[in-house]
């Protein structure tokens, strides 16, 4: 028998393997997330007539005799490389890009991976493949929007978001004052109107006090009658220096307390401010003292534990520009409590002692209250404290922008979702709050050729796939495309090109069994 007859009838069947590889991957030259795969051959053992030859006594060597017997197919690789990216405008499908990646699904039975991300959330709010159900696999948040801080296939559970999911209120705990003061704001000249009132100063804390015969400084340097002064020009402090020049010669005194006017506006009884700059205000409110500077008033929205919001005034006041040093009090006189009426009629207080802000001169805050405790009233609880942080604040020459933010959030329902390149799902809620609430997993390979197919997109783990790495997208440099589906990755015009290729080999596999065949006659007749 020829052995050529058996070297086509291989050619034969390794072409036709070939071709059934070609029709599988045009077939699915639209399936979402479809890898294609190739056919190589490898050419069959070969007999020997004769063995090599050693050159020796002055001959030659001989080269080795050998007839193949016929080809074999070599392997049938699976092409992971990314397929193009359509977008699809639904927000819940997921393209993945990366080399290696998979999404991680539970079947019911087990895991499997797959690179189709057709998702879609179910009647009960889980994250499903679309077409078989099986669930998309991924890490969920605690209520506080945390995600797990370890992230690996041991932790991994079925991604479910619930529509009508409620976010349960939160107590503002803190609250953080950020941006600018202005350093160049005017500060009050002169006074007209009002009524008077008088502020003391105890402390070198409290700054620096200017007089003028507007706001007269009355300064104390002892406990007994004759020992003090009230004047009308000149910048003092607690602690610092009086120089008595009514006695001869000059007596120098350690200043151990001013008092100075201040004035007091009212609807019935305004004042008329003029400032450093030449213009003047009228108010009918608020406390005013020369030297000083006029509120700014923020307002700090502050959640009790029932998720109701209270509006909280706020305000700061340059109160000495040449130590530049601010107060923070609830009320333009800086009492240490306040309060208003809410929609629903009833009081709302909230106290807090005033704090003094003093900036350096590069403009940061290096020192004074940078953290105070502002205690509220009428929530749910008979009080409730929320630290406030000034440390951020800092004091430019530019427009004054100081403005708070607490924590906190009052009751919420979930109105939509968002998925992330990192593969993070975040909900946003009716009160404006957003939470993170699943990341999906990705699975790595170090050889995902080596994948055994199942059906429907799906792979399972083989023994010369290696161990599935889970973890997040970015931790393997993947990209996940939000509302994008992946497309196969089959290049048909290369499969054109194989087919003819595929083709032109089965036909001249047929020819060689076809003149084997008439040799094998030409033999038989030779009888005849």
């Amino acid at each position: 028998m020829m052995r050529s007859l058996f070297s086509g009838v291989s050619g034969l069947k390794n072409h036709q393997t070939r071709m059934d590889v070609i029709g599988n991957n045009i077939s699915n030259v639209n399936t979402t997330g479809f890898k294609s795969s190739r056919v190589n051959f490898t050419d069959m053992l070969s007999q020997n007539l004769s063995g090599a030859s050693s050159p020796q006594d002055g001959i030659g060597g001989t080269n080795p005799k050998q007839i193949g017997l016929g080809s074999a197919v070599g392997a049938v690789d699976l092409l992971f490389t990314n397929g193009s990216v359509q977008s699809t405008g639904v927000n819940t499908d997921l393209a993945l890009s990366g080399s290696n990646t998979l999404f991680v699904v539970n079947t019911g039975g087990g895991v499997a991976y797959t690179r189709n991300g057709d998702f879609q959330f179910d009647a009960e709010g889980n994250y499903v493949q679309a077409g078989n159900g099986y669930y998309v696999q991924g890490w969920m948040a605690n209520d506080k929007g945390e995600l797990p801080p370890s992230k690996n296939a041991g932790n991994m559970k079925n991604i479910t978001v619930e529509a009508g999911k409620t976010m349960a209120p939160a107590a503002s705990q803190t609250a953080t004052y950020t941006n600018n003061l202005n350093a160049e704001i005017p500060t009050i000249t002169g006074i007209a109107g009002g009524t008077d009132g008088t502020k003391t100063y105890s402390s070198a804390d409290d700054g620096t006090a200017t007089a003028s015969k507007d706001s007269p400084l009355t300064i104390k340097w002892g406990d007994g009658a004759g020992e003090s002064v009230t004047v009308t020009s000149g910048s003092y402090k607690v602690t610092g220096t009086y120089q008595d020049t009514s006695t001869n010669p000059p007596t120098s005194h350690t200043i151990t307390g001013m008092s100075q006017r201040t004035v007091e506006a009212s609807p019935g009884n305004a004042v008329t401010l003029t400032l450093s700059d030449g213009s003047t205000v009228s108010q009918t409110s608020g406390v005013f003292q020369v030297g000083n500077s006029t509120s700014i008033v923020t307002t700090l929205s502050v959640y009790d534990t029932l998720g109701s919001v209270h509006e909280v005034p706020v305000y700061f006041k340059l109160v000495s520009a040449a130590d530049d040093l601010w107060e923070v009090a609830l009320t333009t006189d800086g009492t240490s409590s306040y309060s208003w009426t809410e929609d629903d009629g009833s009081t709302t207080t909230v106290t807090m002692d005033p704090q003094k802000l003093k900036f350096d001169t590069h403009g940061s805050h290096p020192e004074g209250s940078g953290v105070t405790t502002l205690t509220l009233t009428n929530g749910s609880e008979p009080s409730q404290d929320v630290q406030l942080d000034f440390s951020n604040l800092t004091q430019y020459s530019s427009s004054s922008t100081v403005a708070g933010k607490a924590d906190g959030n009052a009751a919420g329902t979930l109105a939509s979702i968002a998925i992330d390149k990192t593969g993070t799902i975040t909900g946003t809620y009716t009160n404006g709050m957003k939470r993170v609430e699943a990341q999906v997993a990705v699975a790595q390979f170090t050889n995902p050729g080596g994948l055994n197919k199942v059906g429907e997109s799906l792979y399972e783990e083989s023994n010369n796939s290696g161990q599935a790495n889970v973890n997040t997208a970015a931790s393997f440099g993947a990209t996940i495309t939000p509302s994008a589906l992946e497309m196969s990755n089959v290049d048909v015009a290369n499969e054109f090109t194989d087919m003819i290729i595929t083709q032109r080999g089965f036909q001249t596999n047929s020819k060689i069994i076809t003149v084997s065949d008439e040799m094998l006659e030409t033999v038989v007749n030779m009888k005849r």
